[in-house]
């Protein structure tokens, strides 16, 4: 059995009472890339050769007792819009093909120094733009439980290495739902901190009041273990919040006895797959049967989310993205006439379509005349989002409800209809507008085999909560090995 299947906490064990070795592991998730990548397409850059160098660093360490925390020895394959020194940062673009950064985002630092090993960068949609890995110029990543379907995105290649087995985890990050969509369409677990906990530095910036880094894992145990690695104040980072305390993992802990959690009947209506809607209600009863209180209620306002979020995003990536101009680094158009046009043919050939398409998106809401219109609508209309959730939650401790709307679409469904993309991230974007924690994790499998997730929302700072119920549920199913495990 290679010892990509087992969880990270259990490799790590593994690893500290020498039953295996730091270098073993990097070379089964190698092995692991090297045999099915051809087909998934999860990776932009493999680092083999520098995960070599540093699995026998990181053993002299575990072995002289300087690295004695859960994760050191284990590899982790990375979002590719998160910075590696030395190692190239595509952000899944054209315009940033060669792009190797002069430092390292602070949450890699962070899971470096507590004794993890980078293997490579994985695939995504291009600048995070995208709910299935399609608009990545680097090719699409398919889904290790049925390869004529997506995985999900933007964190698509994330999720499917760790549900392909080809690492222990995976960073993502998630701004509209990029890292917990893609893991419900891939059977993993997912967690989007709070906004502010884990730092932004060294993140290639969407939509900045959105992004926050995340865990991907095969369970919740690995996925507090993470969060405990990579939360931390960050000076350098003018949106990280110190908190008080940093333990998840103190919240792992089989009991939901008294805890109230509210479904939104919004979230149950028209849309909603029968199948997901069955799995998800009966996550919800086997929570009750645990000693939750369970009740249905009215959010309000998820009507407005998706329009609300894509103006705010797609106004913030217009600015973020201005710095890519061919003149500093990245792609060069390679014939123009005078500066100007350097900047227009650089960024016309540089950037994909979805990418382009938000651009524009963004510049027009924030145009003279379209501002106030638009753009502080929307920023309205995300604090009555905010409101509606601070009210929920002054009721509940947690509110249960799906990831997606669906199962995995196939491949090329929905590219050719961008709006009914969009409208797929329903029930993920208002925790980012609100800046709320969340998980998602299994809990089943619709007909065709495909997996299905249960999504639990926290309020601000109270991922105890969400990881506490999802802990609870997570005991009562086993985890299931996508077809594609060694």
């Amino acid at each position: 059995m290679s010892l990509m299947s087992l969880t990270a906490a259990e490799l790590g064990r593994k690893i500290k009472a020498g039953e295996a070795t730091a270098e073993q592991a990097v070379r089964d998730a190698l092995d692991a890339i090297e045999k099915k990548d051809g087909e998934l397409n999860c990776f932009i850059t493999v680092d083999g050769e520098g995960a070599l160098k540093r699995a026998a660093e990181v053993q002299r360490g575990i072995e002289d007792g300087t690295l004695t925390g859960p994760l050191a020895g284990v590899p982790v394959a990375v979002k590719d819009n998160m910075c590696t020194r030395g190692l190239l940062t595509t952000c899944a673009s054209k315009i940033l093909y060669n792009y190797k950064p002069t430092y390292t985002a602070q949450a890699l630092e962070q899971l470096t120094q507590a004794g993890a090993i980078v293997i490579g960068k994985t695939n995504m949609d291009e600048f995070a733009m995208g709910s299935t890995t399609e608009t990545s110029a680097y090719g699409e990543t398919k889904n290790p439980w049925n390869l004529s379907h997506v995985p999900g995105g933007s964190s698509g290649g994330s999720c499917a290495a760790v549900a392909a087995e080809e690492c222990s985890f995976a960073l993502g990050s998630d701004t509209g739902g990029s890292i917990r969509q893609p893991s419900s369409f891939c059977g993993v677990t997912g967690l989007k901190p709070t906004y502010g906990t884990v730092s932004r530095y060294g993140l290639v910036a969407y939509g900045s009041s959105l992004d926050q880094i995340g865990p991907v894992a095969k369970d919740v145990t690995d996925c507090a273990l993470i969060l405990e690695a990579i939360a931390a104040y960050d000076t350098k980072d003018s949106t990280s919040v110190k908190r008080e305390a940093y333990d998840f993992t103190a919240a792992l802990a089989d009991d939901v006895s008294g805890m109230r959690i509210g479904i939104p009947r919004d979230y149950l209506g028209d849309g909603l797959d029968r199948e997901v809607k069955e799995a998800v209600l009966a996550a919800a009863e086997t929570l009750a049967e645990k000693g939750a209180v369970v009740e249905e209620f009215d959010l309000s306002l998820t009507e407005y989310a998706i329009p609300a979020y894509y103006i705010i995003a797609c106004a913030e990536a217009s600015s973020n993205l201005a710095r890519f101009d061919g003149v500093k680094y990245g792609y060069r158009a390679k014939e123009y006439e005078g500066l100007h046009n350097m900047y227009k043919k650089s960024r016309s050939e540089g950037f994909g379509p979805e990418v382009r398409r938000r651009i524009m998106l963004g510049s027009f809401v924030l145009s003279s005349g379209y501002y106030d219109a638009y753009y502080l609508k929307a920023l309205r209309a995300k604090a009555l989002i905010k409101q509606a959730f601070d009210q929920a939650f002054a009721k509940y401790d947690v509110i249960l409800g799906p990831t997606a709307p669906t199962t995995a679409p196939k491949l090329g469904a929905s590219l050719c209809d961008p709006i009914k993309m969009y409208l797929g991230d329903i029930y993920t974007v208002s925790v980012n507008l609100a800046g709320l924690p969340a998980v998602t994790l299994p809990c089943g499998r619709d007909d065709a085999g495909l997996p299905i997730g249960l999504q639990l929302i926290g309020d601000c700072f109270a991922e105890k909560k969400i990881i506490r119920a999802a802990y609870a549920y997570e005991r009562t199913r086993r985890y299931e090995h996508s077809p594609l495990q060694c």
